[in-house]
């Protein structure tokens, strides 16, 4: 009977771990949109030409070559983008996608949709930290998440519990 107890608490850690790793990625929520036709070719501000059919990005302040993750939080759809390329700090957008990238969120009809922005791993989300560290990043969460320490659960330790 301890057992099934210790099994149910042991599952019931597990799930508040893996949310609180899920929630340690958000870095933004805001507005994204995407380029239209008429970039294509062109160079974007890192140097890179921008092609429709690629999944890539613009964002105010993320690094150049940062990999994140989009979610569409109307269809609960996603995608993983670089950022290759800069918006204008005025503008009310906090990323604007390649049209392959928001084709694949279902943003083509509605042109706007609200976002998720999330570092793809904790390893990610430990680069920005380290990138932004005495840098302004008005708008960003970025928040270090300290990792758990696993016990491994081996036969010596079952016994100590019965």
């Amino acid at each position: 009977m301890i057992f099934r107890y210790l099994l149910v608490i042991f599952f019931f850690i597990f799930c508040f771990q893996a949310k609180a790793q899920t929630d340690s990625l958000f870095i933004q929520k805001g507005i994204a949109s995407y380029y239209g036709g008429k970039f294509h070719g062109r160079k974007s501000a890192s140097g890179e030409i921008y092609h429709k059919d690629s999944l890539t990005a613009a964002h105010k302040i993320l690094p150049f070559g940062t990999v994140v993750k989009v979610t569409n939080l109307k269809r609960n759809t996603s995608v993983i983008v670089r950022v290759t390329d800069r918006l204008p700090m005025s503008s009310k957008r906090q990323i604007d996608l390649s049209l392959a990238a928001a084709s694949e969120l279902g943003m083509l009809r509605d042109g706007l949709g609200t976002v998720r922005i999330e570092a793809i791993d904790l390893d990610q989300l430990d680069k920005l930290i380290d990138y932004f560290e005495g840098r302004p990043h008005p708008n960003l969460r970025l928040r270090p998440y300290y990792r758990g320490i696993i016990v491994p659960f081996t036969k010596d330790s079952f016994n100590l519990i019965f």
